[in-house]
């Protein structure tokens, strides 16, 4: 193996590595929401720094990369997967951010009902930057086709989430602040989806070498 494979190694190793920080982050942030912790809401906050100064890292290596290796093809493809995956990997993690902040704001209040979708949320959307990554790293599978599919289920429950939420501010209307704030954290959830399968999308260009957004998505392309 040269020293160009060992550094295009390396480079997926910290992506990997910024994946998990934001993947770290996104359930943390959704835990301190429902257990009421915010204390590890602050944690999550407290870290985001770390996920910039990686986000920052990776970028200057790739383009270090570009200029001193010249890459061409598949490689290329590869640094610049790599520079678009940090990037939306970055707005995940002010993503989580956002909902640790609207927990703290949350936690101060009486609950207005137990969270159902939002977990739901939180665990699909981590799965699918968990998948998205793996997929980056093994190389061209189904992975970020089932990613991209899965984004659907999210949008299903950012609606479910919201029509829930206004049946009861319909009732209630004394309610209203809570209830929108907990809109916008399923909004961030969704966008954070939206991330994952930006990613996804990506990866299938990393290895097929055709752009498929704002296209009919199929395993054949």
């Amino acid at each position: 193996m040269g020293i160009f494979d060992d550094e295009l190694k390396i480079l997926r190793e910290r992506i990997l590595k910024l994946g998990c920080m934001v993947e770290n982050a996104i359930r943390d942030s959704v835990k301190a929401l429902v257990e009421r912790d915010s204390e590890l809401a602050k944690e999550v906050i407290k870290r985001d720094h770390l996920v910039n100064a990686l986000d920052v890292g990776i970028d200057e290596e790739c383009v270090r990369l570009i200029a001193l290796r010249q890459p061409m093809a598949r490689d290329l493809r590869l640094i610049t997967t790599a520079m678009k995956i940090t990037t939306d990997l970055e707005r995940m993690g002010d993503l989580a951010v956002n909902i640790a902040e609207r927990a703290i704001e949350l936690n101060d209040e009486p609950q207005l009902k137990p969270f159902v979708n939002i977990p739901k949320m939180a665990e699909i959307t981590q799965t699918m930057v968990r998948d998205a990554l793996d997929s980056f790293v093994t190389g061209c599978s189904r992975l970020p086709y089932e990613v991209i599919k899965r984004d659907d289920e999210v949008d299903d429950l950012t609606v479910r989430n919201f029509e829930e939420l206004l049946s009861f501010m319909i009732q209630d209307p004394k309610i209203i602040p809570l209830a929108v704030k907990r809109t916008y954290i399923a909004k961030y959830l969704e966008r954070i989806a939206d991330h994952a399968t930006n990613i996804a999308e990506m990866i299938i260009y990393m290895c097929k070498g055709k752009m498929i957004r704002h296209t009919e998505i199929s395993e054949e392309i």
